[in-house]
């Protein structure tokens, strides 16, 4: 089945950077967009960052646009999300995601979450 396991988070100083990584295992990696999405306390859930399958092509959030750099080994079934710069408003947690689409359902598959703070 599909597992999906984060680790990298931590506490941070404004300005400072982290580096999450996402190990993946139940499925062959290199055919599906990965993503990355926070939820801070109080707010929905949202999408950070997402890859494609070959790495080819990336997508950001607008509030994190040139701040952080999402990218993948397919060789690892790893995919990773570098935060430079970091505000106190990136405080969250950290998820990793892929999804499924099937019998025109789409299909959620989140891991543990990883604890990202940013704080002075």
């Amino acid at each position: 089945q599909v597992q999906l396991v984060e680790s990298g988070g931590g506490l941070v100083q404004p300005g400072g950077s982290l580096r999450l990584s996402c190990a993946a295992s139940g499925f062959t990696f290199s055919d599906y967009t990965m993503s990355w999405y926070r939820q801070a306390p109080g707010k929905e859930r949202e999408l950070v960052a997402g890859i494609t399958g070959t790495g080819g092509s990336t997508n950001y959030a607008d509030s994190v646009k040139g701040r952080f750099t999402v990218s993948r080994d397919n060789a690892k079934n790893t995919v990773y999300l570098q935060m430079n710069n970091l505000k106190p408003e990136d405080t969250a947690v950290y998820y990793c995601n892929t999804k499924r689409y099937l019998s025109g359902t789409f299909y959620y598959f989140w891991g543990h979450g990883a604890q990202v703070t940013v704080s002075s």
